[in-house]
């Protein structure tokens, strides 16, 4: 019987890894419906905490306000870089005229973006309640009360990135660092609710693995989440060609990606053939009501769906909505790979 200290930092821990794939979820609808802009300001929506629905309800003087409230974030932000030995990414920052263009108001696309920071805030609420209750194992497991901690700060940095994708009006290559930190942030506490769960669980406690397949689990997570960071960047790429002056039909946008999307493709390939042995693998040394199978039978699943929404990129002009599909199911396979990880890590005691 669990202590009901424990008992309701796992339920708390559940519920965020379940706000943060909902989170994940509405950042890829924001994306593919490019309304990443919706809100020109941060963390308020055109300075108010409930946006407007009409043109009329607009700031007076509101695009030359937050032009050059973004020119000034970006100027510190560049300066930040310049410190860390990124000046050319700052002077990039600093000579882009794009950043400060200001896009009219579309009430879908602002409505679109505050979902998103609202489900955003919950799960920020969600991984403060997470840390305060992790205290229960401060003597027990203190790894689980650190790495809560650490959760939390994490994500306190996820929101200033943020701001700054909003800043820099969605630059390249902060969106990717944007989409790993939440990969990280997901592992987080994942890793916390399974070791809250393995102090009295013993069928998690019990696996007589050998360290290959163990090695096998970790070479399928490296290989997804390569494939999520080189992802995103094709996205990134297909947004530069999208929004071009002489942009081409969506029919045509893959054919210009260029070789990042070749190498996407063939890694896929690899990552696929590494999941399919590790299913194979896991089948036939764990009994079908392990939770080793049942995880194992999970990633198959997805690794389909994810086969299928890759086909419907490539061969129906990239849909929007199978673009979303593509990134939720990326992260759903990371997921359920570093928690069947975890699973295959668990020694005998």
């Amino acid at each position: 019987m669990l202590p009901p200290a424990e008992k309701r930092f796992l339920w708390i821990n559940k519920i965020t890894i379940v706000s943060l794939f909902l989170l994940i979820l509405a950042g890829g609808v924001v994306r593919s419906t490019g309304s990443g802009m919706g809100c020109p300001d941060w963390p308020k929506c055109f300075d108010k905490l409930v946006p407007p629905t009409e043109v009329s309800q607009l700031p007076a003087g509101y695009e030359e306000k937050y032009i050059a409230g973004r020119q000034a974030k970006n100027e510190r932000f560049a300066k930040t870089l310049d410190r860390f030995g990124y000046s050319e990414l700052a002077e990039q920052i600093r000579q882009d005229e794009s950043i400060l263009q200001h896009e009219e108001f579309n009430a879908a696309k602002t409505w679109t973006e505050y979902i998103n920071r609202l489900v955003g805030a919950v799960t920020g609420f969600l991984l403060l309640l997470c840390a305060v209750f992790s205290f229960t194992f401060f003597k027990t497991k203190k790894r689980i009360f650190i790495w809560s901690i650490i959760n939390v700060f994490a994500v306190g940095f996820q929101a200033w990135l943020g701001s700054i994708v909003v800043s820099t009006n969605l630059m390249p290559g902060i969106i990717t660092v944007h989409m790993l930190l939440a990969l990280v942030i997901v592992g987080i506490s994942i890793y916390t609710y399974f070791k809250a769960r393995a102090l009295r669980d013993k069928d998690l406690l019990i696996n007589h693995t050998s360290s290959g397949i163990k090695w096998l689990a970790a070479l399928s997570l490296l290989l997804i989440i390569a494939q999520i960071a080189i992802g995103t960047g094709v996205r990134e790429e297909i947004d530069r060609i999208a929004s071009s002056g002489d942009a081409p039909s969506r029919s045509e946008w893959l054919d210009r990606v260029g070789s990042v999307f070749n190498i996407h493709r063939s890694l896929a390939f690899v990552s696929g053939i590494a999941v399919l042995f590790l299913f194979f693998v896991v089948r036939s040394r764990f009994a079908r009501n392990t939770y080793q199978s049942r995880f194992t039978n999970l990633l198959l699943v997805l690794l389909v769906l994810q086969i299928i929404s890759a086909v419907m990129l490539a061969y129906f002009d990239i849909p929007p909505f199978a673009q979303t599909a593509h990134l939720v199911l990326a992260s759903l396979l990371f997921g359920t790979q570093y928690y069947l990880m975890l699973l295959l890590g668990k020694t005998a005691r």
